[in-house]
């Protein structure tokens, strides 16, 4: 993704594309304070609410996106959220962001943590403002599509495209008729212009629209404001989590993160199933037709990748090995791909590089994760819903607990609680206390470091449900080990090998089911040997669906992870 081109010659950013500027020349701070902020009557309009979301056509250098959130941070209500959504088509390079953005130290602090996380690729970015309990997902893209994949309803919605007779594309009737249908309702709309074209369209999608003085040499602008009064906002509901690996405590992160703090249920440990491995790897799916399968595995790699904090990694950067001559350029295809970072994948002579590969240590992000959380002890074997309410049960009919709203994440197990066309597959891999040399490596099998020594493996074994270690699966996993490593494989013989067996859940299209099943249920299953790179992400789908918040995950991709469609549900 090339960066926009810029003119600098007055001293600020101006778009050499559409000829205008990006900010008042006067105080561009200023102006997103008068016109944005006050324009969609902030900070009043969240007052007394847990959650606020606010969208934004024309993220340009982010200016708006931190005087609001500096804003938020200075009057949030208490235990609140705010979530904010923004559109560029055209973005800058992050230097020529931290440039425009150096004009105003008084948001320094917020402008390093938003080009910490500037995007690289185009499509949707999650960018986290942890300290100001504030989100951005950030669309990087045409507006009309964008603002079609955007799943959440805008509280408040502020209008920054460029000028509408240099991007009219920015002001259509459709592009204004989507922001209605995005639009809570008692929305406010807020923009700089007060072109007849854009009253007309504001007008059109169901706003009431006003003229205000303007900033600047501007003599007006256009406030707006869409019928109706917010939603009423129910206390937070009671939330089950089911299992406890990664799935479940990538769960628990995510609901927190929205203010939630869920109860998990676990049959035996954190960990004891499929999660439970020394190691493993952070790496996405290779898809290269780089359709919609190809975008989800570009989104949750970047997401896993930003969230894993250096406590839990034990190496980064992975080596997926050619197998065959056709790997070649098949490798050129998703390296040279704008759907991940400029330069994650680098296709060589040996194979794919990852650069952002990461190796992790399952145990720390498992205990990272469910640091705090309630635990209760005990298998759910069934559930069942009374008035709005889901009573866990065990195998005995006894209650184990109750909640609003429950999210099936136990693996394999899930499919004894409902049909959702899941596979079991046995897998043991094996590790030696041996001194890992070399890069961590996979080509349908894997070689990776451990804190101690090397993992290597592993089986699969469709519809084999035993957990027990086997010797023979040992020797198979040497095999591969050979096949893949050979130098490592030569240095362990004679070696004592230890291992563990777990079983992955399966689907038939090797896809996650994401996603709702039912009336306040939810699942995040069939992750197969890929749960640390697509939990953090998905889980953050899961529980935005289940409590009403808007979604990181496109439509269209959030579509093809439906629960539904391989099993009949509950």
């Amino acid at each position: 993704m090339a960066d926009e081109p810029l003119d600098w010659s007055e001293g600020a950013p101006r778009s050499r594309r559409f000829d205008d500027i990006y900010f008042s020349a006067t105080n561009g701070l200023a102006e997103s304070r008068a016109v944005f902020l006050e324009g969609a009557d902030l900070p009043a309009a969240w007052k007394g609410r847990r959650a606020f979301t606010v969208g934004e056509l024309g993220f340009g250098t982010g200016l708006n996106i931190l005087a609001l959130v500096d804003l938020w941070a200075g009057t949030r209500p208490p235990e609140g959220r705010l979530h904010m959504f923004s559109v560029e088509g055209y973005p800058m390079g992050r230097d020529d962001a931290a440039r425009a953005l150096a004009a105003w130290p008084e948001l320094a602090g917020l402008a390093e943590v938003l080009l910490r996380q500037w995007p690289q690729r185009r499509g949707f970015h999650r960018i986290d403002f942890p300290g100001q309990g504030a989100t951005l997902d950030l669309a990087i893209g045409e507006v009309q599509p964008a603002l079609e994949a955007w799943g959440g309803r805008a509280d408040a919605w502020f209008l920054d495209g460029f000028a509408p007779a240099r991007n009219p594309q920015m002001w259509s009737a459709d592009i204004l008729s989507l922001v209605g249908r995005r639009s809570a309702p008692g929305a406010r709309a807020a923009t700089f212009t007060v072109a007849g074209a854009v009253r007309r369209g504001l007008e059109a999608a169901g706003f009431s629209v006003s003229k205000r003085p303007g900033f600047g040499r501007k003599r007006e602008r256009l406030e707006a404001v869409r019928p109706g009064a917010c939603d009423p906002q129910e206390p937070p509901p009671r939330v089950a989590v089911v299992g406890a690996g990664i799935a479940g405590a990538a769960l628990v992160r995510a609901f927190r993160a929205l203010g939630v703090e869920p109860v998990v249920y676990e049959a035996d440990a954190p960990g004891s199933g499929a999660s439970g491995n020394p190691a493993a790897l952070v790496t996405p799916r290779l898809d290269a037709g780089l359709g919609l399968w190809a975008q989800i595995a570009a989104q949750t790699f970047g997401r896993a990748v930003r969230l894993y904090g250096p406590e839990v990694v034990i190496a980064r950067g992975v080596m997926q090995l050619a197998r065959e001559p056709r790997d070649a350029d098949r490798f050129a295809r998703l390296a040279a791909w704008d759907g991940f970072d400029p330069g994650a994948l680098v296709a060589g002579p040996e194979g794919l590089e990852f650069r952002d590969g990461l190796v992790v240590e399952p145990a720390s992000v498992l205990e990272t994760w469910l640091r705090g959380a309630r635990v209760v002890p005990g298998r759910v074997a069934a559930l069942k819903r009374d008035e709005g309410v889901w009573r866990l049960l065990d195998g005995d009919g006894g209650a184990l607990g109750e909640a609003e709203v429950v999210c099936l994440a136990a693996g394999h197990l899930t499919a004894g609680l409902a049909d959702l066309g899941l596979r079991p597959v046995r897998g043991q891999a094996s590790w030696a206390d041996l001194t890992f040399s070399g890069r961590p490596s996979a080509w349908g099998g894997y070689a990776i470091p451990t804190r101690n020594g090397m993992l290597f493996g592993a089986t699969h074994d469709r519809g084999d449900l035993a957990t027990e270690t086997r010797p023979e699966d040992h020797v198979r996993n040497l095999e591969i080990l050979a096949r893949g490593r050979p130098d490592l494989a030569r240095a362990l013989e004679g070696a004592v090998l230890h291992g563990r067996a777990g079983v992955r859940a399966a689907t038939p299209d090797h896809l996650p089911l994401a996603g709702a099943l039912g009336e306040d249920l939810h699942v995040l299953t069939g992750l197969g040997g890929r749960g640390f790179t697509t939990a953090p992400l998905l889980a953050e789908q899961v529980a935005a669906v289940a409590l009403g918040a808007p979604p990181p995950l496109p439509r269209a991709l959030a579509a093809l992870l439906d629960p539904k469609r391989f099993g009949r549900g509950l």
